[in-house]
């Protein structure tokens, strides 16, 4: 969003705030409190405020949880998508990115994956992803859309500024590594790491890490392209590079200068190990 508007692009958001936050939007972009789920609160928001295009971002998205409501992940992701493209075709909205996951490759036994590797996906999550995917392309192949799709790996980091905002206004819903570290740390507890006997060089898995401003950079040009004719392609979104959970935890002890331990769990249903 902020990328957008730096590019000086006019936004709408449609979210139904059950882990987003209102008091991070700017007093300039309007908000349509409602589920992407819901086709006639969808299609309003892209009639009324003269929608040109799309960055669809609404889903659920921890693996773990994906295991254990595997139902819920499907309504969300895959009918929330479904039900999007559906209200662009009935308002004649052609633009969209999508944002999907390299959670769709799985595990895959190439050092660095390339957008031509065929999709594995191991869960539930990266499943629904894929589905979507498959909605979406589909759709652009039928003629009714032009679509990017951006499959991007461990967004980490935060918007300069989001730290001058109140606490009030900062509510904590990350489930990515990062954010759950440290905050287990500032709270003082111990992070929990889940698996420490995967064949990687410490044990733990390994994830590429890429910070949310390239990720915000790559929809901006995801827009800019189909704003400019292009689109109808997939892109993977990463630093291409791998870094293990201990290197990260590593990471974090030396940037906060707190020397904490971590717990060892075992290992959770779904997770590659790279």
């Amino acid at each position: 969003m902020r990328g957008l508007l730096d590019a000086r692009h006019r936004v709408v958001v449609l979210d139904d705030l059950s882990t987003g936050d209102a008091a991070a939007l700017p007093a300039e972009v309007p908000l349509v409190r409602a589920s992407v789920t819901d086709p006639a609160a969808v299609r309003w928001a892209l009639i009324t405020h003269a929608v040109t295009g799309v960055v669809h971002l609404a889903g659920r998205k921890s693996v773990a949880e994906s295991v254990a409501r595997p139902l819920a992940y499907y309504r969300q992701n895959v009918a929330g998508t479904l039900t999007l493209v559906e209200a662009m075709a009935e308002a004649g909205v052609r633009r969209i990115v999508l944002s999907s996951s390299a959670a769709v490759y799985g595990a895959q036994e190439a050092e660095t994956i390339k957008e031509e590797a065929v999709p594995r996906p191991m869960n539930p999550y990266g499943a629904t992803k894929l589905a979507s995917e498959w909605v979406v392309g589909d759709a652009a192949r039928a003629g009714s859309l032009s679509c990017v799709i951006l499959r991007y790996f461990n967004v980490a980091g935060a918007w300069a500024g989001a730290a001058d905002r109140p606490a009030d206004a900062r509510r904590r819903t990350g489930t990515g590594l990062v954010p759950l570290v440290v905050e287990a740390v500032a709270r003082g507890e111990s992070p929990t790491v889940f698996g420490h006997d995967y064949p990687t060089p410490d044990g733990s898995c390994v994830r590429d890490y890429v910070h949310v401003r390239d990720v915000a950079s790559a929809h901006v040009a995801a827009v800019e392209a189909l704003v400019g004719g292009g689109g109808d392609a997939v892109y993977n979104v990463g630093s291409g590079v791998g870094y293990s959970v201990g290197e990260v935890l590593d990471t974090i002890r030396r940037s906060t200068g707190i020397n904490f331990v971590e717990l060892h769990g075992g290992r959770r249903p779904g997770d590659p190990r790279r």
